[in-house]
């Protein structure tokens, strides 16, 4: 298979340009990222269609990776809870060698076919949860394993590559190709591969959240309160809902702990 992800850059002699002229190309490669995103959204619908009915009825994302694909899966995870106020155990991202690969590279592990499904044995996933497997290349032995015994388990599947015809998409009920062309340093995937898995994942989540009731009209009414600038935030949002002034909704807010609790009320 002829992986787009490793294919020469477009730029060359890239030791011989200016900063300048390097960031000017990076940024029109950059440019490609959000056209390609975009012819993903009939596929990425279906998907959040599917996984807000199992949300609703108590089950999970799981996001799989390896290097920076499994990174960017447990940073969208670790968003969820402060910024939608769902439980933790809600999206639930892995990565390939564990905690310790979030900051160190553990290259060897995406290369353990059986130890993406351990990895979600050990979170007891079944057929209530949802599991997307991220590979910028989409042939990652860690991804495709998990995902294979994930659908023999009739679990809803579904990857996200940048690769067509990656045999990560034979494991995938709802595959996500966002062909964003080669990197502007040669296979370096966590460019233009990384932002738009990035993209994608942000869409996921966040259509299923506003789905679930968790934004209301454009406000993150569930936010976790956990710094001033968040308070602020929603004593503004109070605000603006309410028509009350500044200290006002400050103090509703501090008192009730939650945007949506004051504007309910």
């Amino acid at each position: 298979m002829e992986k787009i992800t490793e294919q020469p850059g477009l730029h060359r002699d890239l030791e011989n340009r200016t900063t300048e002229d390097l960031l000017t190309r990076i940024n029109q490669e950059d440019q490609k990222v959000a056209l390609a995103v975009e012819l993903c959204i009939p596929v990425i619908t279906e998907l959040v269609e599917g996984i807000v009915p199992r949300l609703r009825a108590g089950g999970r994302i799981f996001y799989i990776g390896a290097g920076t694909s499994g990174r960017l899966g447990v940073l969208d995870a670790s968003e969820c809870p402060p910024t939608f106020g769902v439980p933790p155990g809600m999206v639930v991202g892995l990565i390939a060698g564990g905690d310790h690969a979030l900051r160190h590279p553990v290259e060897s592990a995406e290369d353990a076919e059986g130890q993406g499904w351990r990895d979600l044995e050990a979170h007891s996933i079944d057929d209530k949860d949802v599991l997307i497997g991220i590979a910028a290349s989409g042939t990652t032995p860690y991804v495709i394993g998990g995902l294979r015994e994930a659908r023999r388990r009739n679990i809803l599947t579904a990857c996200v590559t940048c690769n067509p015809g990656a045999p990560v998409t034979e494991h995938a009920d709802h595959p996500i190709v966002a062909v964003v062309g080669p990197e502007f340093v040669t296979g370096s995937t966590r460019m233009k591969s990384g932002t738009a898995q990035k993209l994608i994942l942000n869409m996921i989540t966040t259509a299923t959240m506003i789905r679930l009731g968790r934004v209301k009209d454009n406000r993150m009414v569930d936010m976790q309160l956990s710094n001033a600038k968040l308070v602020d935030r929603g004593a503004k949002m109070i605000v603006d809902a309410l028509g009350i002034d500044y200290a006002e909704a400050k103090r509703r807010l501090l008192e009730v702990g939650s945007v949506r609790g004051v504007i309910s009320e």
